[in-house]
């Protein structure tokens, strides 16, 4: 990966706002970062040339974020939330801030149809690999002030968010991801956006107490084996239920993938609640976008996983790439091939 690349688009993208056209996310810095780690640099520049045509400028701040609480989800103060991320990570080591805001931000993982998390995974990334510079420090502090901006609770989330006393492995099973997602209920009225669906979850019976059935990490090797079968599972459920909402039931998938991601970043206190966050941002994109009935796997053409993404990256959609990307990551994890076939059928289906 040329990390050069990759600056120089975070570059031209940090002139353009989180959002445009109202609400939908600038997906930008997370599709070239994911086309350079494979390797697919040389795209880069052509995608953006096509796609930052469609962008918003960077907003204007209004004022100063003194009160954060009260600031946190409104979207008026986006300018703001990017000028408060931009100072502090200039003057602050870029994991103390991540580690002072994430626990402040987890709860509102909804955020953006989730990409607010799912930004701050990409920008993680980034500095992991690559170090800190003013490129990739500016990626995401406009991540943390996108997630910061558009903060956005799941219906019953905060009470996963509870510490579990800390237990070792022996004492204790692991979290049941699979029967808990199995066990989500569906809402009724699948009409409008992310929004309006995620609030019908409140009258939804069987929503908390489905929410509730995953059983809580008490150690963070719990919770780390919990969220690699969550983006597991969530992918193989893309085979089943991804013909109905192809776009959105990605975020079924990215979104733990990018808390994942963060996992080796923070202090290994904060990674049971983050499989919390993250099962609760799954399960509420399961909720409100996945049909009742599954239908068969499809049949996609085996590919070994570089040619996985080369597909995915000759297709272009932002949703197809990230998705690829993050069934990558699960398959180096599982050897699971189906995984693969799950960024094969996106490729069909969008």
């Amino acid at each position: 990966m040329s990390d050069g690349i990759l600056d120089e688009a975070y570059e031209r993208l940090h002139r353009t706002g989180p959002e445009y056209e109202g609400w939908l996310s600038n997906h930008g810095p997370m599709a070239v970062e994911a086309l350079a780690r494979h390797g697919h640099e040389r795209q880069v520049h052509r995608w953006l040339d096509d796609y930052l045509g469609r962008l918003d400028e960077l907003p204007r701040g209004l004022r100063p974020i003194d009160d954060w609480r009260a600031a946190l989800g409104d979207a008026k103060r986006t300018g703001d939330w990017l000028t408060y991320f931009d100072q502090h990570l200039r003057e602050q080591p870029w994991r103390d801030v991540l580690g002072t805001w994430w626990p402040r931000l987890l709860p509102g993982i909804a955020a953006g149809a989730t990409h607010g998390v799912i930004r701050v995974g990409h920008a993680v990334r980034a500095l992991h690999l690559h170090g800190a510079n003013p490129p990739r420090l500016t990626e995401l502090g406009q991540a943390l002030g996108y997630w910061a901006a558009r903060w956005q609770q799941v219906t019953g989330a905060d009470r996963l968010l509870a510490p579990a006393p800390s237990v070792t492995d022996a004492d204790h099973d692991a979290p049941d991801v699979v029967a808990a997602l199995a066990g989500l209920p569906r809402i009724d009225d699948r009409t409008g956006g992310i929004r309006e669906r995620l609030g019908r979850l409140v009258g939804v019976p069987r929503w908390e107490p489905a929410l509730a059935a995953l059983r809580p990490a008490r150690t963070p090797t719990e919770a780390e084996r919990g969220l690699h079968t969550l983006v597991h599972h969530a992918g193989l459920d893309y085979l089943r239920f991804g013909h109905a909402e192809p776009v959105m039931l990605v975020h079924a998938v990215t979104a733990p993938t990018a808390v994942l991601r963060t996992l080796p970043a923070l202090d290994r206190a904060l990674w049971a609640p983050s499989l919390a966050a993250a099962w609760a941002a799954t399960a509420a994109v399961t909720s409100v976008y996945a049909p009742s009935d599954a239908v068969a796997p499809p049949s996609v053409t085996d590919a070994t996983p570089e040619e996985v993404f080369a597909r995915a990256a000759r297709h272009g959609d932002a949703h197809v790439v990230k998705l690829a990307d993050a069934v990558l990551d699960a398959h180096a994890a599982t050897g699971d091939r189906r995984l693969l076939d799950a960024a094969g059928y996106a490729v069909q289906l969008i």
